[in-house]
């Protein structure tokens, strides 16, 4: 056996453990290095190490599940002492003694009535039983610590020594709100410590990057807890970008042929019923009652832009016919998982909605990507994209969702555009392509989506007077690029580190002058940038020059402008170019002509 082999991987995909595989085993190894699947078996073998070193510290803690996610790894537990940030570091020093103790991590399978009578005592390994229906159950065991898992583990201990413990939070049990709060200690892990080292490199610059700081210095968002958690409010600065980021799209949509639409938001219920939403989503719903009938505030826009669809009668000339709104949606988010604009209750998706016939299908879908294609050039983000298919909780048959999702792939396989698969990540309604975009610092993140529908036309008895004067129903093509403003705003901030372009910036230029002599020849200047379309501010408090440019630049703003007597008498700008990190001096029509320049670069 190799000294770096970690396990093997079948024709399925599915991980056999070391100890599993026999001696003829066909499958094809897994060596220690930084590929995905040897990294899911480090980092789920080093959830266990860190739960054998916590109950080493803590006897009491009983262990509930410490699943591999996409930050890392984590194990939920319950302890009778509060565990904090301050005691990670205890915890990782335990890791690195049970190390040294070169324990083997040994794997054997009991009945599942042998386990309920093994754990009868640990109602949390009872609750992980109730979800297992399999008759028999692994455990994993190294020296004294053994826990229910289905594997696999690398084979000792040694293999794990580039780790880090990076948070703690709490979790409710299972996800139930109304269940019992666990302590959730996150970690990561990797084949080197080279690797380690540049991920915390990342997360250090993360962390300063943190839309909730930077959003908080500048001004732009505010989360009031007594107004409702995840409701976020968008102060003036905020506002301004969102308006800019917005109007951008107005005219990307525009020029590409989509017509503005808008719905209520809300329905009645038995409109959320004939969607499948009632039966698919309405766990994630808010309810209410009017009139002695139910409604439900919207959680997506589709089902008012197909009533505006059907508003009057439509023909094959008319396809495709493409509506876009930027709706307001709400959904109920656990409240564990609201993370400032990241995941909230309320936003806004830059929603569309494209009606066209199926030979259609293939073209509208690479229009939708160039359109993406063009909005993360903007932003200078790379992208990759994915295509979901089928999930369990599902409307419409398997020949229809076969069709909808061989058009996706043959939309891409045409113009060679590569994708990867996501088997049952699909919305309940249709297939879609996911876009996943990387960020300055490396991190991924999932934002617009592409999803062919064939069921809610059919469900809402859609349609169109074909050719041959017969009726005919469209597909539908659900569209969104941003995702949500709230959403990609908190990424564009970290992106930028608040330091957005000159296009998107809330506040472009800060003109300073020197004392109040200067002030009215600020003020001008800030009225001839207003008309055109320009936003900029005049600071002229009561404060020292030198403290006032200080404030200025804080504001993370591209241009500060200083005004004395010079540039009143020459009608000119001394500007301070936090971007290029210049000072020069320009006439007023040379300013003009630059800042109109800028703002250029913000047309897709």
């Amino acid at each position: 056996m190799s000294e770096n082999l970690i396990g093997y991987i079948d024709d399925q995909g599915s991980i056999i453990d070391t100890q599993s595989a026999g001696e003829n085993c066909t499958a094809a190894p897994i060596e220690f290095d930084n590929s995905e699947k040897s990294l899911e078996i480090i980092r789920h073998s080093t959830a266990h190490l860190m739960a054998q070193a916590i109950k080493e510290l803590y006897p009491d803690a009983q262990f509930f599940v410490g699943p591999v996610v996409d930050e890392g790894f984590y194990y939920d537990f319950r302890v009778n002492e509060k565990i904090g940030e301050e005691d990670l570091k205890t915890i990782e020093k335990k890791m690195k003694e049970l190390i040294k103790k070169k324990y083997k991590i040994e794997k054997y399978e009991i009945s599942k009535e042998e386990a309920l009578k093994k754990f009868a005592n640990d109602d949390l390994k009872l609750a992980v039983l109730s979800r297992i229906p399999d008759e028999m159950v692994s455990i994993y065991k190294q020296g004294e610590f053994e826990d229910l898992c289905r594997g696999p583990h690398v084979p000792a201990l040694r293999f794990l020594h580039n780790f880090k413990l990076t948070r703690v939070a709490g979790a409710y049990l299972g996800g139930d709100e109304n269940a019992e709060m666990l302590t959730r200690i996150y970690g990561i892990a990797f084949a080197d410590k080279e690797s380690l080292k540049n991920y915390l490199t990342m997360m250090a610059e993360a962390k300063k990057r943190d839309h909730r700081k930077i959003g908080a210095e500048m001004e732009l968002f505010m989360f009031n807890e007594e107004s409702g958690a995840g409701l976020p409010f968008w102060m003036p600065q905020g506002a301004k970008l969102r308006y800019k980021l917005e109007q951008i799209l107005h005219k990307a949509h525009l020029v590409r042929g989509y017509e503005p639409v808008r719905g209520p938001e809300i329905l009645k219920a038995d409109m959320w019923r004939t969607s499948g939403h009632y039966a698919c989503y309405g766990e994630n719903m808010y309810l209410t009652e009017i009139d002695g009938h139910e409604y439900g505030i919207k959680p997506m826009n589709c089902i008012g832009h197909i009533q505006i669809f059907k508003q009057t009668q439509k023909s094959y000339r008319d396809l495709p016919l493409r509506y876009y709104e930027y709706g307001v949606v709400h959904r109920h988010e656990k409240s564990g998982v609201l993370h400032g604009l990241l995941r909230v209750r309320e936003f806004t998706q830059d929603d569309a909605h494209i009606f066209c016939a199926p030979e259609q299908i293939a073209s509208e879908v690479l229009e939708v990507v160039e359109f993406v294609d063009a909005v993360m050039k903007l932003f200078n983000f790379e992208y990759t994209m994915e295509i979901s298919t089928k999930p369990e909780k599902a409307i419409g048959e398997d020949a229809v969702w076969e069709i909808a999702t061989q058009g996706l792939k043959d939309a891409l396989e045409g113009n060679s555009l590569p994708y990867t698969i996501d088997e049952g990540g699909g919305a309940f309604y249709g297939p879609k392509i996911d876009i996943k975009i990387t960020d300055a610092i490396g991190r991924k993140w999932q934002c617009g989506t592409i999803q062919v529908d064939f069921n809610l036309p059919e469900r809402f008895e859609v349609e169109y007077v074909a050719e041959d004067n017969s009726r005919k129903r469209p597909v539908m093509i659900h569209r969104a690029i941003l995702g949500s403003f709230e959403r990609f705003i908190g990424i564009l901030t970290e992106h930028y580190a608040g330091e957005f372009p000159f296009f998107l910036a809330p506040t472009q230029v800060i003109f300073v002058p020197i004392s109040e002599s200067h002030a009215d020849y600020a003020y001008a200047l800030k009225k001839k940038l207003t008309l055109e379309g320009i936003d900029s501010e005049v600071s002229d408090k009561n404060d020292s020059l030198n403290k006032r440019i200080r404030t200025a630049e804080k504001q993370r703003v591209p241009y500060v402008v200083i005004i004395g007597d010079e540039e009143v008498q020459n009608h000119s700008v001394a500007i301070r170019n936090r971007r290029v990190r210049e000072q020069y001096n320009l006439t007023q029509d040379e300013f003009m002509v630059e800042l109109t320049k800028q703002l250029q670069e913000g047309k897709i």
